[in-house]
């Protein structure tokens, strides 16, 4: 497929322009509250006029926005839109996105990670739509001659009742220009929107469905050379030889180099440089421990008892409160490497010339990519451009920009445009995993089976700090403990969705049903009753809201039945992440003697929903990505070498293992928060408990497909 993605911010200016007599806004990103509003004429954007970011109402009444987030299948480009049409009242099928171009001048966030670009934007979007509607509505006053407080607006229409006159923003566009921003505008009450709430087709749905051209993989530049890369064949290595000759005189082959440890093959066509690295003559020797899964079992074993643990939370008496209980409890969680697997392996296109480098491709994070390239050219920043192309998965492998950096490379030694592009077992084995890590729980109960005393313990494998000390039950138990300790290892991670909850919320979740089942208590009222001491007496800082904790762990039990249905076992979960709240009841049936997973319910409390659709389908995405990887995920080593390397070895969840999945929203009317990765971490132990409640088995370790308790379960 040959086509050219090009939607730069001068393509963007030239569009907005060709409307003629059109109102165009640029509103501050940059700010941390609203946006204030600027106009500007088609001339000033013509000559490059200094804004951030733009709303544009054509004189057709066509509005569309230069939407500067990477999408990556979160739909930001359809709420994005969704939210300035809401403000500015405007007809939704003349609703249109352009993708900007990495600006750090005029953007701040370029980032598609954290689940923050709605929480972000929100009020930034409104007030641009806000602050156009009023604009208009001042254009249609002074052209009918009435009071601007006598109209209302519909549709992208200007009304005035009492003589039955309308005029379109299209109409109102070019005199709407004339006029001086206003700097206080009102927002709408969120009891009148009539756009978000709902649910709206994703934006791009028709273009994917076509198969246009939308991603990384697709984009084609006239004249690019194509390349690909042998890296060493274990975490460890390094390359002592390479004998090349072969691979060069293959037919297509335009050359071959070496850079970082990398040998890179560059012909005209994908299969002809596919075919040349396999004629490459590699030898490779050590250079630092070759570590296998049967060493990392070890490790954990030893850290966990013996390592250097660093203090991240420390409430009350610990030692006193273990020692003088009646009962204490002890579990240990463990988790494997998993890669990321997205479905568009990693690929980039670099063009490195005198005057500067273009850089072309599916970026979570394009500011780091020019940053990099910069410093690895020695080259002012404002020099390297970047244009996003829609991403085919991220899950937070494609916030690195390894693979940007070496299509940079590429095209610095070979003095060409290379499009870069990696196979599946190169994605697959080219590291950045999610860690690996063992955690040690301990719950010290009192005679009521109240619990008094909680210790964590993280180890991890290039984890980082594997806890999150903050969350709850910190701030509801009295005596509190919570440590880590890390391990340096050559193979390489990074973030994984969700990082760290994602295994850590199972763990954490599994061992609180296990303290509440000890101590005779309803494991969902046994987190009510925690949250209640929380709010009456809180035990040093507490950052998540409790309240909302509460209200979702309530919609869920009661969309769920909890513990009033007979023919199914329920297991429960809850986390905080991302500034949201979400709570999941797992219900399992026992069949022909094993636990069957039949429906998983989901309470999501993320604020105001933007797009119903959306948001339904990011929840069941991640309860879908959460239970695959929970259930089937593992990525071993031996000497330093992925055992892994597609999908023939690497199990990930089929469509006829999806349970339902019942999705429910909190409306309690709060400015939105996250969404794209709250819905993962609750999910294992959801479906964990559940399996407990039916077997009288514990799982607790990943993936449950390779546990004794597990295996055999459809």
């Amino acid at each position: 497929m040959s086509t050219q993605l090009h939607t730069s911010r001068r393509n963007f200016m030239k569009l907005a322009a060709t409307a003629g007599g059109g109102l165009l806004l640029g509103f501050n990103w940059t700010n941390s509250g609203a946006a204030t509003a600027s106009v500007v004429n088609n001339t000033a954007l013509a000559a490059g006029t200094e804004f951030n970011s733009y709303l544009s109402i054509a004189a057709d009444g066509i509005v569309t926005i230069f939407s500067p987030n990477p999408e990556v299948g979160q739909g930001i480009k359809t709420a994005f839109p969704m939210i300035v049409a809401e403000e500015l009242d405007v007809d939704w099928t003349k609703v249109k996105t352009v993708q900007a171009p990495l600006d750090k001048n005029k953007f701040e966030r370029q980032v598609t990670g954290g689940s923050g670009a709605i929480p972000h934007s929100w009020k930034r979007l409104r007030q641009a739509g806000a602050t156009a509607r009023q604009m208009l509505m001042e254009a249609a006053a002074k052209r009918l001659n009435v009071p601007a407080g006598e109209l209302s607006t519909e549709k992208g229409m200007v009304i005035h009742k009492a003589s039955n006159k309308k005029l379109s923003y299209g109409e109102l566009a070019a005199d709407a220009a004339k006029l001086t921003a206003p700097t206080d505008v009102k927002l709408k009450d969120i009891k009148d929107f009539k756009l978000i709430g709902t649910s709206v087709k994703n934006v791009e749905n028709k273009n994917l469905f076509t198969g246009k051209p939308l991603f990384g993989i697709d984009f084609h530049r006239e004249g690019m050379l194509y390349a690909m890369i042998q890296r060493p064949s274990a975490f460890g290595m390094k390359i002592k030889s390479a004998d090349v000759t072969a691979a060069k005189a293959m037919p297509g082959i335009v050359d071959v180099v070496t850079f970082n440890n990398n040998v890179a093959v560059v012909g005209k066509s994908t299969w002809q440089v596919m075919k040349a690295r396999k004629a490459l003559k590699v030898e490779y020797e050590k250079e630092g421990d070759l570590e296998s899964t049967s060493d990392h079992d070890r490790l954990f074993t030893e850290l966990m008892n013996n390592g250097e643990a660093t203090e991240r939370r420390k409430d009350g008496d610990v030692e006193a409160a273990f020692k003088n209980a009646a009962k204490v409890i002890k579990s240990e969680y463990q988790c494997p490497f998993l890669p990321h697997s997205p479905l568009e392996p990693m690929n980039f296109f670099a063009h490195v010339r005198p005057d500067g480098v273009e850089l072309v491709g599916p970026t979570q994070t394009p500011d780091l990519a020019r940053n990099e390239t910069a410093k690895l050219l020695g080259i002012d920043p404002e020099k390297v451009t970047v244009e996003m192309t829609r991403m085919g998965g991220g899950f937070g492998r494609r916030l690195k920009a390894d693979f940007a950096i070496e299509a940079v490379e590429v095209s610095r030694l070979v003095k060409a445009p290379v499009k870069l592009i990696w196979t599946r077992e190169d994605d697959m084995t080219g590291g950045s995993y999610r860690p690996a890590v063992r955690y040690r729980f301990e719950a010290a109960l009192d005679a009521q089976g109240n619990m008094i005393g909680y210790k964590l313990r993280g180890v991890g494998i290039n984890a980082g700090n594997s806890t999150r000390e903050h969350n709850f039950p910190s701030g509801a138990v009295d005596n509190l403990l919570i440590d880590s300790v890390e391990h340096k290892s050559p193979i390489t991670t990074g973030a994984w969705r969700a990082p760290i909850t994602n295994f850590l919320a199972f763990a954490e979740q599994s061992f609180l049903d296990e303290v509440a089942i000890t101590a005779g208590k309803d494991p969902v009222q046994f987190r009510l009753d925690l949250l209640d001491k929380a709010k009456k007496a809180p035990v040093g800082e507490i950052k998540y809201d409790i309240d909302r904790m509460k209200a979702v762990i309530q919609l869920a039990a009661e969309k769920s039945g909890w513990g009033k249905k007979k023919d199914v076992a329920q297991g429960f979960s809850v986390y905080f992440s991302h500034l949201s709240y979400v709570a999941q009841v797992g219900e399992v049936a026992m069949q022909n003697g094993k636990p069957v997973l039949k429906k998983i319910y989901a309470a999501a409390d993320c604020g105001v929903v933007v797009n119903l659709s959306g948001a339904r389908q990011q929840v069941i995405g991640g309860v879908v990505d959460g239970l695959g990887h929970a259930m089937y995920g593992n990525l071993t080593f031996k000497e330093g070498a992925p055992e892994q390397t597609n999908y023939n070895s690497y199990r990930l969840i089929r469509i006829n293992e999806i349970p339902e999945v019942e999705v429910h929203f909190v409306d309690n009317g709060i400015d939105p928060t996250g969404l794209g990765e709250p819905a993962l971490p609750p999910t294992g132990a959801a479906v964990a408990n559940a399996i407990f409640k039916a077997t009288n088995k514990r799982l607790k370790n990943q993936p449950f497909i390779e546990q004794d308790a597990f295996k055999g379960v459809s």
